[in-house]
């Protein structure tokens, strides 16, 4: 008897009218948002332009994923278009199956025609972007909860994952690879925002660090799972995927800090001028701000000053009309 577990839920979609409203696309979505959120935070603090980093990402998505679709048709095409199966469910997206190395691969050429059109260097915006798309993926996987896929082998741990009946698969409670994944592309992400803090890494370096860190957990988190796959040397194709691409992170991470260590001084050009003026627009409107202010109390202080003035002059008029009246009273009263 399983006393705790992680519960799947009865359907990955809902109904709102006539619109569906699936889950692994609405953490896709989310995922997203906190990528080029995030990112955008980061660029700026590097020096660009507030916005730089969504108006890449609207090259960099689409590419994405499309590449990551493309990769997991090609490298599980036996689901689409084997006897008895519909090519036509190879469109179907909502349905799960997108490939990170291709989503990844794709998604860089899609930046870099963005950043050529903006005349910015890719490996800053890709430095800048990465713990974000560590957060992205972190989020994306739990669209695999919501379509009850991608779990690992059978498990009696209080934090199982209980996965229904259902196409392609068999009801019990298997090891919830998803979680893992997603908690450790969170690391991640931790990781390469304090590496890049500690070291000030650039020129493409915090970029390889994010696909290093998740290609390392990557592999061991594949190798936990029981989906159909294919295997070369006994191992699953995407853990030679990891190791391969963990390999080329490390080297380029290496062979960057050696040929351009440090990090970019501009990432976007005329944003720092921009800047400047922006803040020197601003000091100027304080100082004339103060000044008018201190206008408008001195004009106060004249006016205040004025009134006393008046004031006392209609004192002064008064005891000089009061004395008189005194006077020939006093003089009155002798003569008589």
């Amino acid at each position: 008897m399983d006393l705790a577990y992680i519960p799947s839920p009865s359907t990955g979609v809902i109904d709102l009218g006539p619109i569906p409203l699936r889950g692994y696309a609405f953490c896709i979505i989310i995922g997203v948002f906190i990528a080029v959120w995030f990112g955008n935070k980061r660029w700026v603090a590097r020096g660009g332009r507030p916005g730089t980093v969504a108006d890449i990402a609207v090259w960099a998505v689409p590419f994405g994923l499309v590449g990551g679709r493309l990769y997991h048709v090609i490298t599980d095409y036996q689901l689409y278009f084997s006897e008895g199966k519909d090519w036509v469910d190879a469109f179907k997206i909502w349905q799960g199956g997108l490939g990170i190395w291709g989503a990844v691969a794709l998604g860089a050429v899609g930046a870099w025609i963005g950043c050529r059109r903006r005349g910015i260097p890719l490996p800053a915006w890709a430095d800048a972007l990465a713990p974000g798309l560590a957060l992205a993926q972190a989020c994306g996987r739990w669209g695999n909860w919501f379509n009850q896929e991608l779990y690992g082998k059978p498990t009696d741990l209080p934090w199982a994952l209980k996965i229904s009946d259902g196409p392609n698969r068999v009801a019990g409670t298997y090891h919830p690879t998803f979680l893992y994944e997603s908690l450790w592309c969170i690391g991640a992400a931790l990781l390469v925002i304090w590496a890049d803090r500690r070291f000030k890494l650039g020129h493409g370096r915090v970029f390889a660090l994010y696909v290093a860190a998740y290609c390392a957990g990557r592999g061991w988190i594949e190798y936990m799972r029981v989906d159909e796959a294919h295997h070369i040397l006994g191992l699953r194709l995407n853990v030679w995927t990891a190791l391969i691409v963990f390999v080329l992170a490390v080297v380029y991470f290496v062979i960057s800090a050696k040929v351009r260590p440090g990090r970019e001084e501009i990432v976007e050009p005329g944003a720092a001028e921009e800047a400047a003026a922006a803040e020197e627009a601003k000091d100027t409107e304080a100082a004339t701000d103060a000044e008018d202010t201190k206008g408008a109390e001195g004009d106060a202080d004249k006016d205040r000053k004025a009134d006393g003035g008046a004031e006392r002059a209609d004192d002064s008029d008064g005891r000089a009309a009061k004395t008189p009246e005194k006077s020939g009273a006093a003089e009155a009263a002798k003569n008589g």
